[in-house]
């Protein structure tokens, strides 16, 4: 019987900071998809590389000696570029060069773009995690959604009984460019109206709205990572989500409350619009006061709540079947060109 082909190398390149962070849990989630048909190592080129997640998921300080270093095969960079280290001149190049790009930032475009002669690494891939992203940096390459755990992110077994308040949710990093400072009126609007409100990774919202959520019970805040994000989507009726300065190129945090099976309602600025299929999956506005009133009428309507919640399910186990996700997988087991 024939020796079976040999697994084709692949470096994961990540900062794996931020255990809550989107592109480390990207990049994980890569590494689920490829751990099994590749022989693959997880790097982290960062000084502020998270203890936990090196010691759960076996992630390697990038270093200058021999050994400590991504060395041929196909280097995976997912949010992180190489650009004024050393370690690239030490290494054998690899034969095929992927950055996943997460965010809209054309300086890093150029950066990854093109590399010194003297390198001799091959042309740049791309993958781009929405069609938006794509769309708006003009750039050719292969489109992916960001990943998913949808059998993790499922719906919950049973909800809160019909006579409890409703709970409308938002769950995001916890910096002030991921809110939106009109929304304040909207939490206080729907706390009125007897809805509860959970905010996790908001405390940089109470410190920018200073006393306008201080007398309001009904608004709960809590810090980033407070609780499983799962175990959170699943205590909701309906997410919300509009971001400040921040647009966000795919919105992760959607599509797991959709994989949740709950009716989300956004802004239509960002790259997980082209997933919502406004009034049948979710709902998509552009104005407060539209906003105000699609949750008031999720609020007024369990039974709508809960076949909008059914359709976004399956909307993402569709975006994440087990032939999507393999198709996925093959583009970084390839051969190069």
């Amino acid at each position: 019987m024939p020796d079976a082909l040999p697994k084709p190398i692949i470096h994961l390149i990540n900062g794996f900071m931020n255990e809550n962070g989107g592109s480390e849990q990207e990049a994980l989630h890569i590494a689920r998809l490829l751990r099994d048909r590749s022989d693959l190592t997880l790097w982290s080129p960062s000084s502020r590389c998270s203890p936990e997640l090196a010691r759960r998921h076996g992630i390697r300080r990038i270093g200058l000696g021999a050994g400590h270093r991504p060395n041929g095969g196909t280097f995976v960079f997912v949010g992180s570029h190489w650009r004024n280290k050393l370690w690239p001149y030490l290494c054998r190049a690899p034969q095929r060069l992927i950055y996943v790009f997460n965010t809209f930032h054309p300086k890093l475009l150029s950066l990854t773009a093109t590399h010194p002669p003297m390198l001799r690494w091959p042309r740049t891939e791309y993958v781009f995690i929405s069609e938006f992203q794509k769309t708006l940096l003009g750039v050719d390459g292969d489109l992916q959604p960001s990943p998913i755990d949808i059998a993790r992110f499922s719906p919950a077994p049973r909800r809160h009984p019909a006579n409890a308040r409703p709970v409308i949710g938002r769950l995001s990093r916890d910096t002030p460019d991921k809110h939106d400072l009109e929304d304040i009126a909207l939490y206080r609007a729907w706390a009125g109206e007897g809805a509860e409100i959970r905010l996790q990774g908001a405390t940089a919202l109470r410190a920018a709205a200073e006393d306008a959520l201080a007398d309001a019970p009904a608004i709960r805040i809590l810090p980033e990572g407070a609780m499983p994000a799962v175990d959170f989507l699943r205590g909701l009726d309906v997410f919300y989500y509009r971001t400040g300065a921040h647009v966000e190129t795919f919105g992760r945090v959607v599509l797991e409350a959709m994989a949740c099976g709950l009716p989300v309602v956004c802004h239509r600025r960002g790259g997980y619009a082209e997933w919502i299929r406004h009034g049948e999956n979710g709902f998509l506005f552009d104005t407060t006061e539209e906003a105000r009133r699609l949750v008031g009428a999720l609020l007024a309507d369990r039974a709508l709540r809960a076949s909008v919640g059914e359709a976004a399910r399956r909307t993402v186990e569709s975006i994440y079947s087990d032939d999507a996700l393999r198709a996925r997988a093959d583009f970084y087991l390839r051969s190069a060109k």
